[in-house]
């Protein structure tokens, strides 16, 4: 068993509700604790919306119950009408996740047995108590500075690890490479983007989040490396050119973490380019199919290092919206 920082936050949460409810003298004060317990979100954004959400569905269910009932009377079938009418008002303006919370109120003015400005103001205490702990208490979120740091080692290694096996392949023409690589990157960039997500609705000041566009660019990247792969499995034959990218893959393996805005990667790809235009025409159509597979890497290679470049631009400029980082 675990008790992770939302659990101790909850009982933080809830215990400091009904303590502040109870000093207040407020009828109902544990109920100030439900509310609260009902508003813990995993997220700043999450938990903004939930209390706005509960806050106003609280006020409609009061209102709404406190009317009904004075018009039925306080029996069990008042309260058949009252939701049957009550529910659909909360969906038809969204605020279907305040039913549960609400209930608290509407229960609190059927056991009641009457209404009053008293009854009100004791009801709109226990809201705002128990709502605004919940806020509070929210605001404060772990920092996701480790985790992002340790996403990013991770993934740059798995990058270098599969560049590392490719250019072995086209260099050496063999290898024992199972590919698990692969399918590490792919899980580890969907929990990357999950990760993204949270620091972006902890984000409440609308700052732009430089993970996330990483992320984004990443995942690029693999979809290019995931086309990259079996271009390389279609090539057969040890030729000059599979050398030359063979070891342009290994060097850009070693310095993964340090291909910058410069675009020297992409001079040195270019060069090797010209210097397969100049060579003799294929021999065969093996080596016609393997040269094919080649061209086609080189592509490939390119999108992947201007993709690179603009990441390193994320990461060095935290600022830069989307719009800045394409012009």
């Amino acid at each position: 068993m675990r008790i992770g920082f939302r659990t101790v936050k909850t009982a933080v949460g809830v215990c400091l509700s009904i303590l502040i409810a109870e000093l207040l003298q407020l009828s109902y004060f544990s109920s100030a604790g439900i509310l609260t317990l009902l508003c813990i979100q995993r997220t700043r954004k999450q938990s903004i919306a939930a209390v706005l959400d509960r806050f106003f569905a609280c006020l409609i269910g009061m209102l709404m119950s406190s009317a009904l009932f004075w018009l039925l009377g306080y029996h069990v079938w008042s309260i058949l009408a009252l939701y049957l009418l009550f529910i659909p008002v909360l969906v038809r303006f969204r605020l279907q996740n305040g039913i549960a919370s609400s209930s608290v109120i509407i229960m609190h003015s059927y056991v009641r047995g009457h209404v009053s400005l008293a009854f009100f103001a004791n009801e709109l205490g226990i809201i705002v108590v128990g709502l605004g702990v919940a806020l509070l208490v929210n605001l404060y979120m772990p920092g996701l500075d480790r985790q992002i740091d340790q996403f990013k080692r991770e993934v740059s290694a798995k990058m270098a690890s599969i560049f590392h096996e490719l250019g072995q392949y086209l260099r050496e023409g063999s290898s024992l490479w199972d590919g698990k690589e692969l399918l590490e990157l792919g899980d580890l960039l969907q929990r990357a983007r999950h990760l993204a997500v949270l620091e972006v609705e902890n984000n409440v000041t609308g700052k732009l989040n430089p993970f996330y566009y990483y992320v984004d660019k990443k995942s690029q990247q693999f979809q290019i490396i995931e086309r990259m792969v079996p271009l390389v499995s279609r090539i057969g034959l040890r030729l000059e050119q599979g050398e030359r990218i063979g070891e342009f893959l290994q060097q850009l393996g070693n310095n993964i973490d340090r291909i910058d805005m410069s675009g020297e990667y992409l001079k040195q790809l270019k060069a090797i380019r010209e210097y397969h235009k100049v060579l003799p025409m294929p021999r065969d159509r093996s080596e016609f199919e393997s040269r094919a597979s080649l061209f086609t890497l080189a592509n490939e290679l390119e999108s992947f290092l201007i993709s690179t470049e603009v990441t390193a631009r994320v990461a060095g400029h935290p600022d830069l919206s989307p719009g800045k980082i394409r012009s």
